[in-house]
């Protein structure tokens, strides 16, 4: 039997507001300023679907759940990880790792990670030593060091039997 591994990669950024609920890697993170999006804008998540989307050449997420569409207004992402993970198990696949990076001055991310990787494991029916979430800031510089958003990255790799 011949083993197909797959590599996909994923970026993705939102800008940061007053007053918005922060949703990153699943979860609520406490902070003044929550991501703007039509969705919950949980950019890990985003980083995450597009990556593995990309990795079985499936296009993007904006292809599947198109910001267009108004059924898609304020929902959780985590739906959405659930559903690209069940297009990729129709096509064969299954998913070896996810390696990722959160840019964002602040709040520091590091004390949530434990609980996003157990979130997000939980949502992809993987383990969570599968999940690498990395963080770091910009050093005070371009958008994210000003404080005015977000960005994130993902590379991620995928099995097909």
């Amino acid at each position: 039997m011949k083993l197909k591994i797959r590599t996909g990669f994923g970026y993705d950024v939102h800008q940061l507001k007053e007053g918005l609920d922060f949703w990153l890697g699943g979860i609520r993170v406490p902070h003044t300023h929550g991501a703007l999006g039509h969705s919950d804008a949980d950019v890990l998540i985003h980083v995450i679907c597009d990556a593995l989307l990309g990795a079985a050449n499936m296009r993007d997420i904006g292809f599947h759940f198109s910001d267009k569409d108004p059924k898609y207004k304020g929902i959780d992402s985590k739906l959405l990880l659930k559903e690209v993970v069940h297009l990729l198990a129709l096509e064969g696949y299954e998913i070896g790792n996810i390696d990722s990076t959160v840019c964002l001055q602040e709040p520091k991310v590091n004390p949530h990670i434990p609980a996003m990787k157990t979130c997000l494991a939980e949502v992809m029916g993987i383990p969570e030593t599968d999940i690498s979430i990395k963080a770091t800031t910009t050093e005070h510089l371009g958008f994210v060091g000003k404080k005015e958003g977000v960005a994130a990255y993902a590379t991620v790799l995928i099995v097909k039997q």
